[in-house]
This record gives structure tokens, sequence and C-alpha cells, in this order.
């Protein structure tokens, strides 16, 4: 019997934008029980060029991960051919159109071998926490944290925010292929969660308000609570797209002999 069962919930709000141009999707795998696929995704690119990108990298996703076998795939190679693919088709439709389409990407696979990988480009970010605790995230993929990577000082968001915050890996981009960082965890056990989300919830809390709300709730309420709060701290600001996907692991319902007889009863 598995130690874990697994919660899962999306959330989204348009914040202040014209169009929602984020995407979020969680996926199982026809041809592997007991993998899990979770996706977000933030496009950018101008009116509708945006939701283009990362509609396709959702469609991506799904299409690849039906089609993934333990048996012949190997999991990480799956998360960069998800990328991989997704950033052709994103540039490829930036030829035959006049618009100009980006996306992050943030993917979470889980194994029934209790393993997690995941990866990223862009500052589209993961989460990780061991019941309420936070144990890692991401690292943006913008200026700023290229320069500090490379030991030199980088510009400061207070002091040149579209220079600090410009994204140097995403998919679409001028790159000749996207850079998929990927990181990966053994041993999952009930009370591990992941939060996957855009920037446009991310930057209203910190890691421990995150982590208060996902140990104290459903995925689905933890989703519907934090794009609240981040609705009522945006007061003021033309907030952005705000997106998330939960994925949580708790104790497996127990099936005791006397109900497994009863329901047997039941099915005579």
């Amino acid at each position: 019997m598995s130690q874990y069962k697994i919660e899962a919930g999306t959330g989204q709000h348009i914040g202040d934008r014209q169009e929602q141009q984020d995407r979020a999707a969680l996926f199982a795998a026809p041809k592997a029980p007991g993998y899990m696929l979770a996706v977000v995704a933030d496009g950018m690119g101008g009116r509708s060029g945006g939701a283009l990108a990362a509609e396709q990298v959702i469609m991506t996703a799904k299409e690849i991960f039906e089609r993934f076998s333990p048996l012949t795939d190997d999991p990480e190679t799956i998360l960069h051919t998800i990328a991989r693919e997704a950033d052709t088709v994103i540039k490829l439709t930036a030829i035959s159109s006049e618009k100009r389409p980006h996306s992050t990407i943030v993917l979470l696979m889980l194994t029934p071998e209790g393993k997690a990988l995941w990866g990223h480009a862009g500052d589209s970010r993961l989460y990780q926490f061991r019941g309420p605790n936070f144990v890692k995230r991401t690292e943006d993929h913008t200026y700023s944290a290229h320069l500090a990577l490379q030991n030199r000082v980088p510009p400061t968001p207070q002091n040149n925010p579209a220079v600090a915050n410009m994204l140097v890996n995403f998919l679409g981009g001028a790159q000749r292929e996207v850079k998929l960082s990927i990181d990966h965890y053994q041993g999952l056990q009930s009370g591990d969660a992941f939060i996957l989300c855009t920037d446009g919830l991310w930057q209203y809390f910190s890691e421990a308000e995150l982590g208060a709300a996902i140990g104290t709730h459903s995925p689905r309420q933890a989703c519907e609570m934090l794009i609240k709060k981040a609705r009522e701290r945006a007061i003021g600001v033309k907030a952005d797209n705000c997106t998330l996907a939960i994925v949580k692991l708790s104790k497996p319902d127990v099936v005791t002999p006397e109900y497994k007889a009863r329901a047997m009863r039941r099915a005579v």
C-alpha cells in the first residue's frame, strides 16, 4: 500500500489585465499508473501572444505525458522534451503570425517510487514544503540572478526593476534552445507539498505564509485563499494574472477488513 495519496488543485485570477495569459494543468499518464505531472506557464508577448504561448506549453505537456512510459522513457528526459518541443512550437508560431509569443514554464513530476523531479525556465516558481515548513524553491532566471551567479553585482529591483527582473531564459526566446533547470527529491512522504505559481502570485507572499496555507488547508482551499489574499494585497496597483497549482501528499485512506467485507456484500 502506498504511504501517501496525492491531492492536487489549481487556481487562477485574471488580476487587472484584459486577458488571462497564464495556464495551469494537472495530468495523469495513461501508460504510467502512479505518475502525475503538474504544469504552470506564464505567457508573455502582447495581446493574445502570451496566451497562445502558454496554451502551447500545456498542449505539448499533455501530448508528451500521454505517451510517457517508465518502461521506455526517462522522467527527466521527458521534462526536457516538453520544454524543448514547446519552445520550438512557440518559435514557429512567432514566424507564422504577427505576434511575439513567449512563456515561462515550471513542471513537477511525481513517481510511484516516492520521487519528485521538477524543471523550470523563467520566473514562475516551484516551492517545496514538508508540512508547513519551507524546504526549497527554484531560482528565477532573471538578469539579476544571472549576474549574482557570476559573483557580479546585479542591479536591484528597487534601483532598476526593468533590468533586474528581465528574463534571460524562457520559452520562445532568442536563445538557441531553452535551458531547463532540473532538481529532484527522493523519499516523498505524507505531509510533503509543492506549490507551482507565476510571479503574479508569489510576489505577494513570504515562504512562511505559503507554508502555513498549504500546511493547514486542502489544495483547493489553499488555492482559493491565496488568490483572495493576493487580490487584497494588490489593491492600488495594476496586478498581473495570478496562477498556481498545489500538489499535496496526505495519509492514505485506511481500508479495514470490515469495510472490505461490507463492500463485498453490497456488490453481491
